[in-house]
Formats: structure tokens, C-alpha cells, sequence
């Protein structure tokens, strides 16, 4: 088989995000058939009040004429119609390259190979990650927030918000220098990332300041985690960065706040704002602790979180 054979054989149609909080992330079409709308069941869910619930799709169909394969973009009869190459349209053939407008989305039609696919995701993580801890960036995180929120609202599941500031970071910058500090962050990123679960959340929310969401967990399991952040970065030996001298370490401690849905708020932003006033309390009350937006009611408890399957 010859190169140009087996590179049309490697590329697999996708879409790209050109715009919105999935900017750069490459959707493979795998299926048949595959729904473009804000539905939480569409293959490829917009979250746009513009984007009706099932706004387009795209058919896979082949040609035994032509020997191809051809990818029929549909419109679904949406609210604000599908426009391709800014023309808007009802139903007509995809050619590479395409843009499709949904809402105020636009998404790139791509034949890709493996090459370009881990391209586009590598952009992705840099747009959506913090370059210094690998977290979520908190423009990512609130995207990621404001998802969960809709989701586990429509399928009745709480969840729970964590805003976590280092206590006195300043002195580390102050004693040690800010080679030190930076190094600090990026461990106490991963300090936070080894204790959450696949499919948690967290991000670096700025400064020496974090924040995270818990899947699935009620108020007295999320204070379990919390706390197990808490006792892991207060015993945790923070590098010291000094050059022509021996290793060195040093220690920090972290307050942490926790609001959770729905039981205090249903509002993704209300739930950051309310976890930061708990960690604010933590802060008043000597540092170095956990506090919720509120106490404990009676049915719940302070159980471990279960650990969630990939």
C-alpha cells in the first residue's frame, strides 16, 4: 500500500471546537448518526441557550456510486437554524475544512489523522490548564463547574465545591525565593490531584489559591476529603530550590471551604462564593482547618467517598 493510500485510510472525520469553552477539542463522529444540540442526550452537547435541545446532525452515508463517504450535515428544524460557510442551510454535504455556526458556536469539519488529533488536544490543555500545576485553569474550571451543575441537577446527585488558599504563602516567597514558591505550588497541586478521584475536578484559581469539585459527594464526605488534603500537605516536605546547596525542605499548611449542591445553592457561582466565604471563616479561626458553609444536618455524615470507576 503506497503513503497517500494509507494516509486516507488514517483520517476519521471530527469536529473542532473553533470557539467556546471546548475551544481546539477535537469530537471524533463515530457513529452513524450524531446530534449536534444543548440536550444532555445529544452526541455533541453545546451548552448554548441559542442551540435548540436537538439542533442538527450529521449522517454517514456511502455512496456506492462514487465509492465515497459522504457526511450530511441536517438541520433539525432548530430556533435559530445551522449555517455553514455562514450560509444557513437545511441539509447539504460536508466538505473538509467546513464551518458549522450553532448558536454562537463554531465548530470546524476535519478529516484527521492520529498526528492531528493529539495536536488539536495538546492545544486544548494549554488553553485550559494552568502551565505551572497542570490544574484546570479557573476560566476551565467554572466551564467544567457550570456542566456539573447541570447535570447532576437533572439527574438529582449532589456534588461538592472546595476553594483552598496556602496559609502565609508569602513567607515562602519571602525566605526562600520565588523558585521555591513556584515549586510549591506545582507540588501542592499534586498533593490535591493524588487524594481526588478520577473524574474530581480542581484547579490553580490564582496566587497561591485552588479550588475543586467533588463528584457524587454529600457535605460529610467531602469533609473527609478535605481534611485528608489538609493533614497530607501539612506533613508533605516542600522542596527548596537553592542552587550549590544541599537538599533542603520546608513545610506549609492550607485552609480549605466547602459549600455543596444542592443543599446550599443550585447556582454554580454562588456555590464558589459560598465555599470561599467558608475557607474566609477557616482563615479567621487560626488557619490551617476545614470549615463548611454550614453545619452538618442529621442524615448526614462523615463518610469516606466512594471511589469512582474510569
Amino acid at each position: 500500500m503506497n503513503q497517500s493510500k494509507r494516509q486516507q485510510r488514517d483520517l476519521r472525520p471530527s469536529l473542532v471546537f473553533l470557539s467556546g469553552d471546548l475551544l481546539a477539542v477535537p469530537i471524533p463522529l463515530e457513529r452513524e448518526e450524531v446530534i449536534l444540540g444543548r440536550a444532555f442526550e445529544a452526541d455533541v452537547r453545546i451548552n448554548d441557550t441559542k442551540v435548540t435541545r436537538k439542533h442538527a446532525k450529521i449522517k454517514t452515508v456511502f455512496d456506492t456510486e462514487t465509492q465515497t463517504t459522504q457526511y450530511i450535515l441536517t438541520d433539525l428544524k432548530s430556533r435559530n437554524g445551522t449555517f455553514l460557510n455562514g450560509e444557513k442551510i437545511d441539509r447539504e454535504i460536508l466538505q473538509n475544512g467546513d464551518k458549522i455556526t450553532i448558536g454562537e458556536h463554531i465548530l470546524r469539519f476535519d478529516l484527521l489523522d492520529e498526528i492531528d488529533r493529539e495536536y488539536h488536544r495538546q492545544i486544548h490543555r494549554l488553553i485550559s490548564h494552568d502551565d505551572l500545576t497542570g490544574l484546570l485553569s479557573s476560566r476551565s474550571f467554572f466551564s467544567e463547574l457550570r456542566r456539573e451543575a447541570a447535570r447532576s441537577g437533572a439527574e438529582n446527585r449532589s456534588f461538592c465545591v472546595l476553594m483552598m488558599d496556602v496559609d502565609f504563602f508569602k513567607n515562602v516567597n519571602d525566605t526562600y525565593g520565588h523558585l521555591t514558591g513556584s515549586k510549591t505550588l506545582e507540588e501542592i497541586g499534586q498533593c490535591i490531584m493524588q487524594i481526588l478521584r478520577s473524574g474530581d475536578a480542581a484547579s490553580r484559581f490564582g496566587g497561591e489559591e485552588f479550588a475543586a469539585f467533588l463528584l457524587e459527594a454529600e457535605l460529610g464526605q467531602a469533609l473527609v476529603a478535605a481534611e485528608r488534603i489538609r493533614a497530607e500537605i501539612e506533613k508533605f516536605k516542600f522542596s527548596v530550590i537553592r542552587r550549590g546547596k544541599p537538599a533542603e525542605s520546608h513545610h506549609v499548611t492550607i485552609s480549605i471551604g466547602i459549600s455543596s449542591f444542592p443543599a446550599d445553592s443550585n447556582d454554580p457561582i454562588e456555590l464558589v462564593e459560598m465555599a470561599d466565604s467558608a475557607l474566609y471563616r477557616a482563615k479567621r479561626e487560626g488557619r490551617n482547618r476545614v470549615c463548611a458553609y454550614r453545619e452538618l444536618n442529621s442524615e448526614e455524615t462523615n463518610k469516606p467517598l466512594p471511589a469512582r470507576q474510569d
